[in-house]
């Protein structure tokens, strides 16, 4: 019970820290303030920040759930994690660590969105607007990507879970972009204030997350891996 808590926890703590990372909170605050100038109501502006922020949540979860699912499905790879998936955890999480930290630097190609596919999508009420936040979830760059790829799959993998965590880590992502949506549309004149906030903010939680991950990649090795290597 305590684990599955620790995990869900996890999930959404991951999700969190990738919305609100350098590069996706930069997007995030260009498309809702780009969508928000396409209406003319204060309601439609959030009806289209959350559109906006589901379109996120359903390809973080589409991706995951099809990554971990087809991973699973392989018989001799759910052997593995059934019996040496604590083993291999602990420099995952290191890496992991690393990564956050930026102690390694990985380059990673970036999937950007053109100008003209932003324009059509944005111009096309509500599932432009999903379809937009689909799109830019899509668009990682290392610092997500580590969080994505190194943190959220291996944890969703270790728990056999396809759909849960990954639910609730494109959950943590939409939050605060839904968020953004109100503060622009209420207190528009402080956002530029709040994104210093949240980028200050970021830069901290990314700090402890990624010392966490060492600390506990480091529990697992000592408790799982070292004893398989004596």
């Amino acid at each position: 019970m305590t684990e599955g808590l620790l995990a869900l926890g996890s999930a959404l703590w991951l999700g969190v820290l990738t919305s609100i990372s350098p590069c996706p909170l930069a997007a995030n605050v260009a498309a809702v303030s780009y969508l928000g100038r396409q209406v003319s109501q204060p309601y439609q502006s959030v009806a289209h920040g959350l559109a906006y922020s589901a379109g996120r949540m359903a390809s973080y979860i589409l991706l995951a759930a099809l990554l971990v699912g087809t991973t699973l499905s392989a018989p001799s790879v759910s052997a593995f994690l059934q019996s040496d998936m604590n083993r291999v955890l602990g420099p995952v999480l290191i890496l992991a660590g690393l990564l956050m930290l930026q102690v390694i630097r990985l380059p990673f190609p970036s999937m950007g969105v053109s100008q003209r596919a932003q324009n059509w999508l944005a111009g096309n009420g509500y599932l432009g607007s999903f379809g937009l936040g689909g799109l830019f979830a899509l668009s990682f760059c290392p610092t997500s990507a580590a969080l994505f790829f190194a943190s959220l799959l291996p944890l969703s993998m270790a728990h056999q879970s396809i759909v849960t965590l990954p639910a609730i880590y494109g959950f943590g992502t939409a939050a605060p972009v839904f968020a953004l949506a109100l503060v622009m549309v209420f207190c528009s004149a402080r956002i530029a204030e709040l994104f210093d906030r949240l980028t200050t903010v970021e830069r901290w939680m990314r700090r402890v997350a990624g010392l966490l991950f060492i600390a506990i990649g480091l529990y697992y090795c000592v408790q799982y891996l070292l004893p398989t290597l004596r």
